[in-house]
């Protein structure tokens, strides 16, 4: 009988905790302040309050980096097409020493990115955008010494108004493009 009232208590405490409307944390990140493609300064601060998607990438990359830039691109008109408003787009340079503004700039400009709510960051050292990207996205970021290829992760990151990271999902390729802007309407929402 004890074991049934305590497998009921944990049901009922389950079923409560599944219908809360409180909303939906994740892990937040460490603050930042870079240069965007316009060499303006931009940081978790200016990003606070509104919902935005991460990647990272570099302006010299020759396999992964084109395909995901192609994929934010369509889900940032996607977002777009939905009506969301004040969605932001990060794309965090991971070869800042090559990436200047005025790459980054002409990058994105191949990819019809959209600066008003598009920010691509550089700004940094290399071994700095190295400690950040795997201690805040627990992604891998690592120049090899005699390549100008770097290694890196392929996820987009979704975060809410908290600067949180509340979902990942691939980014280079099967990008569930439908889910992500469901995802970031609900976000919006809280």
């Amino acid at each position: 009988m004890k074991k049934f009232l305590i497998v009921l208590l944990f049901s009922v405490l389950l079923a409560l905790s599944a219908c809360s409307s409180a909303p939906k944390s994740g892990t937040p990140i460490k603050d930042f302040n870079y240069t965007d493609q316009n060499g303006n300064p931009l940081g978790l601060e200016d990003l606070k309050g509104k919902v935005w998607v991460a990647d990272f990438v570099f302006t010299n990359c020759t396999t992964v980096c084109p395909p995901m830039t192609a994929n934010m691109s369509q889900l940032q008109q996607e977002v777009n097409d939905a009506g969301l408003k004040d969605v932001h787009f990060v794309s965090f340079s991971i070869d800042p020493e090559i990436d200047t503004p005025e790459a980054l700039k002409k990058y994105g400009e191949a990819f019809d990115a959209d600066f008003s709510t598009w920010h691509f960051l550089t700004g940094y050292s290399q071994k700095e955008i190295e400690d950040y990207g795997p201690k805040n996205f627990k992604t891998i970021i690592k120049k090899p010494q005699n390549d100008d290829q770097v290694i890196h992760g392929v996820r987009f990151y979704l975060l809410n108004k908290k600067g949180e990271i509340i979902s990942d999902y691939p980014g280079n390729e099967d990008v569930p493009f439908n889910q992500i802007v469901k995802d970031i309407k609900s976000a919006n929402k809280q």
